[in-house]
C-alpha cells in the first residue's frame, strides 16, 4: 500500500502476545488488539511469528488473516518453514527479517549482500502467492543495491541505531536514514522504516519525504498500558500526520 499524503502506520502487536504467553493464558488476545488498532486508524497490522513462538502463535496468524479489515504484514525469517506458512496464509505483505533465537528483538538489518541468492528465491516464491515483499535492511547503499537485485519492491529501513543514539550522534544517525531513503527511492523502491520508534523520536523519521510507512509496536503497546490501545494508536497516527504534512 502506498501513502497518499501522510505517512502510513503499521501497528505491530507482537507484545500483546508477549504478555499473553508470560502466563500461558488466552488473554490478552492479539486478535482483539488488532481490531482496536484498526478502528483507531492503523493502516495495517504487523506480526512476527518467530521460530520459537515466543509471542505470536501460528493460530494467531490464521485467525488474523480471516479477521483483519486492513492488511497483514507478516515479518518472517528466510526459512523453509516460514516460507511454507506464508504460502498457505497468503498475507498481503511480507517483510523478510534476520532472526536469532537468543535475541530479545531484531538486532540489525538483513544481510542481503551475503544472502542475495537465497533471498531472491524467497522473494520470487512469495510474489507467486501475491504478497508484496519488503526487506528489513540497515540504511546502507550496498544493501539497498542488493535489495533491488532480489526483485523486492519495498525495503524497510532499520531505525534502531537512530532510536538508541545519544544526543551527540542522533543527528548523524538521522542523516544516514535520510540519505538511504533518498537513495532507495531513486532506485525505484518503496521505502518503509521501523524499529525502536516511539512518541518522542518518531517525528523526524516521519518527516522524511521518501518514507511511505512506519511500523511501530513496542512503543505503542507500552503507551497503551496507560492510555488504552485506541488512544495510543490514534495519538501515534496524529504524530505521523502532522510530521508528514
Amino acid at each position: 500500500m502506498i501513502k497518499n499524503g501522510r505517512v502510513l502506520l503499521g501497528v505491530n502487536i507482537d507484545h500483546i502476545a508477549t504478555l499473553r504467553q508470560a502466563r500461558g493464558t488466552r488473554y490478552p488476545d492479539p486478535v482483539q488488539a488488532a481490531f482496536v488498532a484498526e478502528q483507531a486508524g492503523a493502516d495495517g497490522i504487523t506480526i512476527h511469528p518467530r521460530e520459537d513462538r515466543r509471542h505470536i502463535q501460528t493460530r494467531d496468524v490464521y485467525v488474523l488473516k480471516e479477521t483483519l479489515t486492513t492488511r497483514m504484514n507478516l515479518e518472517m525469517a528466510v526459512t523453509e518453514a516460514m516460507l511454507q506458512l506464508a504460502e498457505e496464509v497468503e498475507p498481503e505483505c511480507v517483510c523478510l527479517v534476520p532472526e536469532k533465537r537468543e535475541e530479545l528483538t531484531t538486532e540489525g538489518g538483513l544481510d542481503v549482500v551475503g544472502q542475495e541468492d537465497q533471498i531472491r528465491k524467497a522473494v520470487a516464491r512469495l510474489q507467486q502467492v501475491g504478497s508484496v515483499v519488503s526487506l528489513f535492511i540497515d540504511p546502507d547503499t550496498a544493501q539497498i543495491d542488493a535489495a533491488v537485485r532480489t526483485g523486492a519492491p519495498v525495503i524497510e529501513l532499520h531505525t534502531g541505531r537512530y532510536a538508541d543514539a545519544s544526543a551527540a550522534v542522533v543527528d548523524e544517525e538521522l542523516q544516514r536514514i535520510q540519505e538511504a531513503a533518498r537513495y532507495a527511492h531513486g532506485c525505484g523502491l518503496v521505502v518503509n522504516a521501523g524499529h525502536g520508534l516511539n512518541y518522542h523520536n518518531v517525528e523526524p523519521i516521519a518527516a522524511i519525504a521518501e518514507i511511505n510507512e512506519l511500523n511501530i509496536g513496542h512503543g505503542i503497546v507500552a503507551q497503551a498500558l496507560f492510555v488504552g490501545m485506541e488512544r495510543a494508536v490514534a495519538d501515534m497516527r496524529s504524530l505521523l500526520a502532522a510530521a508528514s504534512a
